[in-house]
């Protein structure tokens, strides 16, 4: 093996600061959030009605479907929908 053996490389990780706790909280809710944007541009492609709501008020449809309208969720969204 390589000079970074196992035991080596965990010391060096070992002496890493913890992760931030937004970093953390961040990755403890991206599965969910991207379930969440999936199953709404599912839903977009399928009902056209519901799409156009989305796009005349996405913050608004998003609250109303109980999804927080964070910056990024709303730009990923629009990208989303942009795209098809």
């Amino acid at each position: 093996m390589s000079a970074f053996d196992e035991e080596r490389l965990a010391r060096l990780i070992g002496m890493l600061p913890p992760a931030p706790d937004g970093w953390v909280q961040a990755a403890q809710e991206l599965p969910t959030a991207k379930r969440d944007l999936d199953q709404l541009v599912a839903r977009a492609q399928a009902d056209a009605d519901f799409r156009a709501a989305l796009v005349a008020d996405l913050e608004s449809a998003l609250q109303a479907e109980g999804v927080e309208p964070r910056p990024v969720v709303v730009e990923q969204l629009r990208r989303l929908l942009a795209d098809g």
